[in-house]
């Protein structure tokens, strides 16, 4: 996918999140580990979220690898330790289709 359909999908899940509730914290955190999309919170808890778009809902997930996760989760590490954090915190996912947008949350592989 291009950067810049990589930065449509983002700008409407960041939407989607802000019009369910969430409130962006950071966007395109990086460490050495990877990135992570957007960061929001809700109630009380964070959520670091996956962006991934595709024609359809399967592809999308189906992009998200056991390595990816790895690579989040050990990134969302990087960032509560770096902002001196100590709140409940989740993984998430936003799949973004041309018709569509599903949030999935606490993510496991």
């Amino acid at each position: 996918m291009s950067r810049a359909k990589g930065d449509i999908a983002e700008q409407r899940a960041s939407l989607f999140l802000l019009e369910n509730g969430y409130t962006i914290v950071d966007k395109n955190f990086y460490s050495r580990f990877g990135e992570i999309d957007i960061i929001v919170i809700k109630d009380e808890v964070l959520h670091f979220v996956e962006v991934k778009s595709a024609l359809d809902y399967e592809l999308a997930v189906q992009n998200i690898t056991k390595g990816k996760l790895s690579k989040i989760i050990k990134t969302g590490d990087v960032y509560l330790k770096k902002n001196a954090i100590n709140v409940d915190y989740m993984y998430d996912a936003v799949i973004v289709t041309p018709e569509n947008i599903w949030h999935l949350e606490n993510i496991t592989i």
